[in-house]
């Protein structure tokens, strides 16, 4: 079984904090500016002037991606340290000032702040976002049909935000808990076909419940300006290994299902309510506990979930290139745990957040590949 080598794009989102408080830096603004230099569109702004976000061009080979991811960060963080603030790859701060986050100027951020208040307030969460190429939005559609029984056991594997307000949220992705509160987020309907998603994104823009069509927050979605499909289920990456990891899965999964899509084959329907039960559980749980597989009904320890889906993308890993890839970054991660793993073994050693912080700072620029944690 072959298929055809997707190319998949990443973003992925960061926060600046200060190296002597820890608290994060409303620098936003000025460091773009400084990076944008080097960068250009390949830097931009998020919702707060906390976090700023990088993409990488669309990529075929997965190292030539890790390359960029690495060049991305290391760009930005000098572009930060440039105006004294230090860059943090975690899905939620560690620690915060008090109060409302400063939001990026800009009419559709205003437009944001109006309609959905305290929403927005509680959105200083970092994602990784991995754009899968597409040839069409239906193929895209039923793709992300295919995808939603595997999005609670990549949750589980992209963990990386225990911590909120200097505290342990007893969640390995709080970020996903913020999330879910959205209108429309979480893991996405089943869809029929492309004129189904259509319709009611535009209901759900029509009655106003969100703004325009970015504002569809699904863990899946076609994106609305790319011809990709969007993941978008994952925490920010602490490394650049650990962001690669999860693209390389999700590339893996995307073209199994294009293969299953072009064969024919309907994609399974677990229940609604499982799919978002299934969430909330690897978002509490991470890879430290059960994954709840939707489909049987049944947790099942992490470690059988990955093999599950690890047995279902093989054909792909093998030809993409990537399975030498894949093995030596899960046998990393069994051996390190998550983001939200290492995140908490830096608190519990003093039981002080700084600790975190500054573990953060030093491994957000690990160079991918290297072996010291």
């Amino acid at each position: 079984m072959t298929g055809p080598l997707l190319t998949v794009g990443v973003e992925e989102e960061f926060l600046l904090v200060d190296p002597h408080s820890r608290l994060l830096v409303p620098m936003a603004v000025p460091v773009i500016a400084a990076a944008q230099d080097k960068l250009g569109d390949l830097v931009a702004p998020e919702l707060t002037c906390y976090q700023v976000e990088t993409r990488t061009e669309p990529h075929r080979d997965l190292r030539a991606l890790a390359e960029q991811l690495y060049a991305n960060r290391l760009c930005l963080s000098r572009a930060a340290a440039a105006h004294g603030a230090g860059l943090v790859s975690s899905g939620t701060p560690v620690l915060a000032p008090a109060g409302a986050p400063p939001l990026m100027p800009g009419r559709r951020y205003e437009r944001s702040a109006r309609s959905f208040g305290a929403l927005d307030e509680e959105q200083v969460c970092c994602a990784c976002h991995v754009h899968v190429g597409m040839d069409s939005r239906e193929e895209a559609v039923q793709v992300s049909n295919h995808l939603r029984r595997w999005i609670a056991v990549l949750i589980a594997v992209a963990a990386n935000s225990p911590l909120w307000g200097g505290r342990d949220t007893g969640h390995a992705s709080w970020r996903t808990v913020c999330w879910a509160r959205w209108p429309a987020a979480g893991p996405p309907p089943h869809f029929e076909s492309a004129g189904h998603y259509d319709d009611l994104v535009a209901t759900l823009i029509g009655t106003g419940v969100v703004l325009d069509a970015g504002g569809i927050y699904w863990d899946i979605r076609p994106s609305h300006h790319l011809p990709t499909l969007e993941v978008r289920l994952a925490d920010a990456g602490l490394t650049v290994d650990d962001t690669l990891l999860i693209t390389a899965l999700v590339r893996a999964a995307a073209a199994v299902a294009l293969a299953e899509v072009r064969a024919g084959r309907t994609a399974p329907q677990p229940e609604p309510h499982l799919l978002r039960a299934a969430s909330w559980r690897s978002a509490h749980d991470g890879l430290t506990g059960t994954v709840l597989d939707p489909l049987s009904r049944e947790p099942a320890p992490s470690s059988r979930q990955i093999r599950s889906l690890l047995a279902w993308l093989r054909p792909a890993l093998a030809w993409n290139g990537d399975t030498t890839l894949v093995d030596s970054l899960l046998s990393r991660l069994h051996l390190h745990g998550t983001g939200a793993v290492r995140q908490r073994a830096a608190l519990r050693r003093r039981q002080r957040p700084a600790d975190t912080v500054d573990y953060l700072l030093a491994r957000t620029l690990t160079a991918p590949g290297s072996h010291h944690h």
